[in-house]
């Protein structure tokens, strides 16, 4: 059922999120220090019972150089520098198995998938370690991992990694350099969003009901987890609340769109109790871009479900001029 704004609301919601003086210093220094580590591309060619697609073993070096694991699928036999797709996972799976996930390729792109570090044990298998995890209490699940400090933050390290995903699609010789997208759902939504607004080069986003965004008033408005998360944080640790709160605002959906001037295609299902549809419309509304949204009335986080993802391949020939 609806439980967010009313329709004539959310279009015009702007989000409460503050935008901090020091965030693109922030992003900045974070981008030098990740740029100091070789990127590190390995590229193993891994044996699968397909037929009409290949597909490698990746590892390269996000933050801090740290090895991470992605797949590489593209179209067998297919020629010429392909167009590229980047795709980071919703909360709590990791990059699957090598047969999974087939419809980029089978669409016609170079598809790489990147592991999300730390997690994997959900819904999707990961092989990612997050070995610069941050000391110090935290809840279940990563939220709240290092979540005292921007610098210690577990997305500091996460949206790193993605835009660093992002450089190591563009340096492989099937792919156009000049035709790459990031894509994603939920989390992996927001890290796109990240990546449209920090990954030099990128040609378009396509987030469905991005995660991380508008946060301080996703906490306030939704019983459900991993938003729940930082509350149940909170509810333990009740001096924090202003310090949490300013480690969020460098890294919400909200502020990455303020910055980010790809074309752009968001998706939202104005029943989603995970990711309520006024955050998603708040990045939606700050995104500095060219930008389309679909609405699914009766859906809640699946948004679109497979029809997102047509929309999307369509979205991105249109934009590749494919």
């Amino acid at each position: 059922m609806y439980t967010d704004l009313p329709a004539d609301q959310l279009e015009a919601y702007g989000g409460s999120q503050t935008d901090p003086a020091g965030f693109d210093a922030f992003w900045k220094q974070t981008a030098q220090e990740a740029q100091a580590h070789s990127l590190g591309l390995i590229l193993e060619p891994v044996e699968t019972v397909l037929s009409t697609v290949d597909v490698w073993d990746v590892t390269f070096n996000g933050y801090a150089g740290e090895p991470i694991r992605a797949w590489l699928r593209v179209p067998r036999g297919s020629g010429g520098p392909l167009p590229g797709v980047v795709q980071f996972v919703g909360y709590g799976g990791g990059r699957g198995d090598a047969h999974e996930n087939l419809f980029w390729a089978s669409s016609g792109f170079a598809h790489l998938q990147m592991d999300t570090r730390g997690q994997g044990a959900g819904w999707s298998k990961g092989a990612t370690p997050d070995a610069s995890g941050s000391a110090g209490p935290q809840g279940p699940g990563v939220m709240t991992r290092g979540i005292t400090d921007p610098h210690t933050y577990y997305y500091r390290r996460l949206f790193t990694d993605a835009v660093r995903a992002v450089e190591a699609l563009r340096s492989l010789e099937m792919v156009d350099p000049a035709r790459c997208a990031a894509v994603g759902g939920s989390q992996g939504g927001a890290a796109a969003l990240a990546a449209a607004a920090l990954a030099p080069g990128l040609s378009a986003v396509v987030a469905y009901v991005p995660f991380l965004s508008d946060l301080p008033r996703a906490v306030q408005v939704t019983d459900a987890y991993p938003y729940r998360e930082v509350r149940d944080y909170l509810a333990v640790h009740r001096g924090q609340a202003e310090q949490v709160m300013e480690t969020l605002q460098y890294f919400d959906a909200v502020n990455f769109a303020r910055r980010a001037r790809v074309p752009a295609l968001i998706s939202v299902g104005l029943m989603d109790e995970v990711t309520p549809p006024s955050t998603v419309y708040a990045a939606y509304n700050n995104y500095a871009g060219p930008k389309e949204l679909l609405v699914w009335p009766y859906n809640g986080h699946e948004g679109g479900g497979i029809e997102d993802e047509v929309a999307a391949v369509r979205f991105l020939r249109r934009v590749f001029g494919t």
